[in-house]
């Protein structure tokens, strides 16, 4: 069990302490969890399947509610990526799906446009603002979901292994994105992988065991110790 965290001094944007995390009458799937995240750094988890990534990810963004005996603090708005951009693409054209996720706020239609066309030069698209969706790579999509975070302003952004299913010149471009946006734009990103080669991209590391915090170090010593 690692001792729970103290964020007195550090300027947190997520905060995670004692989360045990159990469906009824089944075994944790998390235990006990502690992490502090900082502003502006990408922090990336690693574990064997079943291990609590996953459900880590999905309780810091709020989809699964948070245990009575745990706290978890974090910076909102936040941005969620699914493994498979296609659950969470649903508009046909690339500027119609960066302004759906924009719903709910009142803006006018200027705001909306100008918004979109900020968060799309953000991640590359801005060029492809009305190809439909159905026409683009993984890749592009997964960029697409990260713009919709973006335009919502988000502060911390949750990626679910967002290269997993994508080919090697996708995935260096994703992680090459993502690490731009957390240098320029001070978001906080979490990220979840099972590629080592991706720890190169980190300010910091975990891996999670069985549903515990086994370590949290440097991307170096996180790939020994996997080693």
């Amino acid at each position: 069990m690692t001792a729970p965290i103290s964020t007195t001094s550090i300027a947190a944007a997520i905060a995670v302490s004692d989360l045990t995390f159990a469906w009824p009458n089944r075994a944790p799937i998390l235990q006990h969890c502690n992490l502090c995240v900082p502003r502006g750094q990408l922090w990336m988890v690693m574990g064997a399947n079943g291990s609590g990534k996953s459900t880590l990810l999905q309780l810091l963004a709020g989809l699964l509610p948070c245990p009575a005996t745990a706290s978890i603090q974090i910076d909102k708005p936040v941005g969620y990526v699914f493994q498979n951009p296609d659950r969470q693409l649903i508009m046909p054209s690339v500027g119609a799906d960066v302004a759906f996720s924009l719903t709910g706020e009142t803006l006018s239609h200027a705001e909306v446009r100008w918004r979109v066309t900020q968060a799309l030069e953000l991640v590359g698209l801005q060029e492809l603002m009305r190809r439909p969706i159905h026409a683009l790579s993984g890749g592009q999509k997964h960029r697409v979901a990260i713009a919709g975070a973006l335009a919502r302003h988000s502060r911390v952004m949750l990626l679910d292994e967002p290269t997993a299913l994508l080919d090697p010149d996708s995935q260096l471009d994703l992680i090459r994105t993502v690490r731009q946006l957390v240098d320029r734009q001070g978001i906080t990103a979490v990220w979840i992988t099972h590629r080592l080669d991706e720890l190169d991209w980190a300010d910091r590391a975990v891996l999670l065991s069985a549903g515990c915090v086994r370590a949290e170090d440097t991307p170096s010593s996180i790939r020994k110790h996997l080693k």
